[in-house]
């Protein structure tokens, strides 16, 4: 049996333990504002990778695989001629086709080896196209860049900004038709959710400079 004097002490510590603990739970359950940015550019890559409309470029990794053939499933980087080598079939044209399309060559090079050969292709890694960010950002530079990524993602994917940048000055630097075309963004409206149409979807080549 406690005595009274250690029932105090027992209830003291339970005081001060369990709501740190709590306070330790709570914290873990609660994402940074970085880790929140960290996921949606991982779900954005996973997103990314599955699309079937996207054009495979320079760069990228390649998951090619052959059912049934383990031997001719490997992954590959897309090289800077845009082919990529695989066995049997040696150079392939990468660049420029589609996952879809690439698969379809792949199958139709391997008939002359295998029966019916089953070849998928998954673009594991988008390295082919980027975008850029100069001035009063976080973390100034080259940036891969994933489909349907807007502006607002990509500052974020850029460590913000620095403290003396001018948020309300942000533009965006676009070359159409031979010419550069400048679009303003506004990151307070748009934070606030007005003039969203300033949240323009990024190209490749696109550079974002914040004054």
């Amino acid at each position: 049996m406690f005595k009274r004097g250690q029932l105090c002490a027992v209830f003291l510590l339970m005081l001060f333990v369990i709501p740190a603990g709590a306070q330790e739970d709570e914290g873990k359950k609660q994402p940074t504002d970085a880790q929140k940015a960290t996921d949606t550019r991982d779900t954005a890559k996973k997103v990314a990778t599955d699309d079937p409309n996207y054009v495979i470029g320079p760069q990228d990794m390649l998951d090619i695989s052959v059912w049934k053939e383990p031997e001719l499933s490997r992954n590959v980087p897309v090289r800077p001629d845009g082919k990529i080598t695989l066995p049997l079939l040696n150079d392939v044209q990468a660049a420029g086709l589609t996952p879809g399309q690439l698969a379809a060559a792949i199958t139709e090079g391997l008939k002359k080896f295998e029966t019916a050969p089953q070849v998928t292709v998954i673009v594991a890694t988008i390295k082919s196209q980027r975008f850029y960010i100069l001035g009063e950002a976080g973390h100034p530079g080259a940036y891969d860049l994933l489909p349907n990524m807007t502006v607002l993602q990509a500052i974020s994917s850029g460590g913000g900004f620095t403290l003396y940048a001018k948020r309300t000055k942000i533009y965006v630097l676009r070359q159409e038709n031979g010419k550069q075309v400048k679009y303003p963004f506004n990151y307070k409206e748009v934070l606030a959710g007005k003039n969203s149409e300033q949240n323009i979807i990024l190209k490749a080549g696109d550079t974002i400079v914040v004054p």
